[in-house]
């Protein structure tokens, strides 16, 4: 067998600047099956209750399965059964079928089918998601390219956000072995909680060396640990940002801001909205405080 390598002109997307998850387009029996996921950090692969449905497969090939599948934040997802169906990977020639186990699942998604780990490896498939590529070897031992579709993933990111009920988080979807489980706000960091980290015990200032800036020390610290703390605080008081200004020396491989868009896209001018005068005056006054 070949080996599988990736080079540049394996990306086939219209933004190379991505962070996009891997979409592709497959076959399932006789069904071309658009806006497929694939998700390396799923237990399971799925089909969702809505691509079963459009499908028209009758329910008696639909085996029951009662046991439910558990999402990244905890959530219970209940399952509709599982069934057998042939998927053909590639166009053409290239191509490749194997049998998979789709567990049925009713959830909101902006996606037709979710392919986790069970697929992958049966495929024998190397996922790049720096070149939205996904490749395996044929059965005549060459290998078969399939590259993810850009405008779709994003045309998925956008219908998410307008789906009646929150997203269901199908990523890293596993079957249930453990109770454990981690709440949403646990992992998330943009979760709004008012919860707020408190000092336990009374706390005085600890002055450095730069006017004005200090730092709160606990006044219950043992003598020998208060010594210390202060010494590797005063040693190190130049890593701390004061002000944004102290900010500027960030690489952007740690922190950058950009706009995901198709940079072939035409730029649309919004039309001058023409306000009363009584609106006119009020804008221009806003506009006058920002001065």
């Amino acid at each position: 067998m070949s080996p599988i390598t990736f080079s540049d002109s394996d990306f086939q997307g219209t933004d190379p600047n991505q962070d996009d998850p891997m979409v592709i387009t497959m076959k399932v029996e006789n069904f071309a099956v658009e806006k497929v996921l694939i998700d390396q950090g799923s237990f399971v692969d799925i089909l969702y209750w809505k691509t079963f449905n459009k499908m028209q497969m009758p329910l008696v090939d639909l085996t029951p399965h009662n046991e439910p599948v558990y999402g990244f934040s905890g959530e219970r997802v209940p399952t509709k059964g599982y069934i057998d169906l042939h998927t053909t990977f590639g166009e053409g020639k290239q191509t490749k079928t194997i049998p998979i186990r789709y567990l049925v699942i009713d959830a909101h998604t902006s996606y037709k089918i979710l392919l986790g780990r069970p697929s992958i490896n049966a495929l024998g498939a190397i996922v790049s998601t720096p070149h939205l590529a996904m490749k395996f070897p044929s059965s005549q031992g060459d290998i078969i390219t399939v590259h993810g579709d850009q405008r779709a993933t994003r045309e998925c990111y956008m219908a998410s956000l307008k789906l009646p009920h929150p997203p269901l988080t199908t990523h890293n979807i596993e079957q249930s072995r453990a109770r454990t489980t981690l709440a949403g706000d646990d992992l998330d960091p943009r979760i709004n909680s008012e919860a707020r980290l408190e000092p336990v015990g009374e706390t005085r200032q600890l002055p450095l060396e730069q006017q004005d800036r200090f730092l709160q020390i606990g006044t219950s610290l043992p003598k020998g640990e208060e010594r210390h703390i202060k010494q590797v605080l005063k040693q190190n008081a130049d890593l701390f940002a004061w002000s944004a200004t102290d900010l500027s020396g960030v690489h952007p491989k740690i922190a950058a801001h950009r706009l995901s868009i198709f940079p072939s896209a035409k730029p649309v001018s919004q039309k001058k909205r023409k306000l009363g005068e009584s609106k006119r005056q009020a804008a221009i006054a806003k506009a006058d405080k920002l001065k």
